[in-house]
């Protein structure tokens, strides 16, 4: 029996299915056709939008999950992600219809701040960091580090982003940000703030 779709705390659309037991944060907003699941864990000034799953997951503080996304069991997403429209969660490596890997699950982490761009795919067991910036449509098949920048298939780093978002300008061993003028270091193939 779904609980239901109004409360003092949060707003969900009459549409929305919120299956008891699921734990929402103030402020969050739910949109038309979501489905919350019963061991859900979503924190305050979340948004999900049109047609999201959320299973057995773990889900921050201000977490924008855009159209069409299903946040699968063994999924965290820290404060402040962004999850674009149509992205991609996974969490079974080799999955067939005949074979129940319920026990096989493999987590994912999604690190506060991070960005991952529409119609992106993340395969399971794999750690995005803090800051980074997934592009859209990216296949990401290893962990991401702090503050970069993968695109394509398999998703590669092509550069660093500040936490604001904007491409970092690299010189040596330091970046800049033309848009907020943070500064970053960068050594071993990390990308720390000055």
């Amino acid at each position: 029996m779904a609980a239901p779709q109004t409360s003092l705390s949060y707003f969900a659309h009459e549409t929305a299915i919120i299956d008891r037991g699921a734990k929402i944060g103030p402020g969050t907003r739910i949109w038309h056709w979501v489905h919350i699941g019963p061991t859900a864990e979503i924190g305050a000034n979340c948004s999900l939008g049109q047609n999201v799953y959320v299973g057995h997951a773990k889900i921050g503080n201000n977490v924008k999950i855009q159209n069409n996304v299903s946040v699968f069991d063994a999924v965290v997403l820290e404060d402040d992600v962004f999850c674009g429209p149509s992205m991609v969660f996974t969490n079974v490596i080799n999955p067939r219809s005949h074979i129940v890997r319920k026990h096989e699950y493999k987590p994912t982490l999604v690190k506060r701040g991070a960005t991952i761009g529409a119609n992106a795919v993340l395969v399971c067991g794999i750690e995005v960091g803090s800051y980074a910036m997934i592009g859209a449509g990216a296949v990401v098949t290893r962990d991401v580090p702090d503050y970069a920048l993968v695109v394509g298939n398999p998703a590669r780093r092509m550069g660093w982003t500040c936490r604001c978002g904007v491409r970092l300008a690299v010189s040596n061993a330091r970046a800049c940000c033309r848009a907020c003028d943070s500064n970053y270091e960068i050594a071993d193939g990390c990308c720390r703030p000055l």
